[in-house]
């Protein structure tokens, strides 16, 4: 098991496969690349409707980023804590996926 590192927003953490890491921070290097470019065309004073489809797109990656960690979560961390008997993960899980859909 990898070295749990705690980041400064709060004290859970969860530990991830390479492998999970990995895709993660692939897709975040993506948007990141896209939100680059996005700059670059305001930059530019690119047409206002080309920035809005490159802003759309940018939506849904991270969109499917949010999938991919939301599944993650359920299977792994949300399932852990119900079968160790803290349902109050339930609550969290609603609560977080409110956010998700604001």
């Amino acid at each position: 098991m990898q070295d749990k590192e705690k980041c400064g927003c709060c004290e859970k953490t969860t530990v991830r496969t390479e492998e999970e890491r990995k895709k993660l921070i692939h897709r975040l290097n993506r948007i990141e690349g896209q939100i680059r470019g996005i700059r670059g065309m305001v930059e530019k004073d690119a047409y206002c409707a080309d920035i809005l489809v490159q802003s759309a797109a940018v939506n849904a990656a991270v969109n499917a980023f949010n999938k991919e960690l939301l599944a993650h979560h359920i299977k792994g961390c949300v399932a852990r804590d119900i079968r160790e008997g803290k349902d109050e993960v339930i609550d969290e899980l609603v609560a977080t996926l409110q956010k998700l859909m604001k």
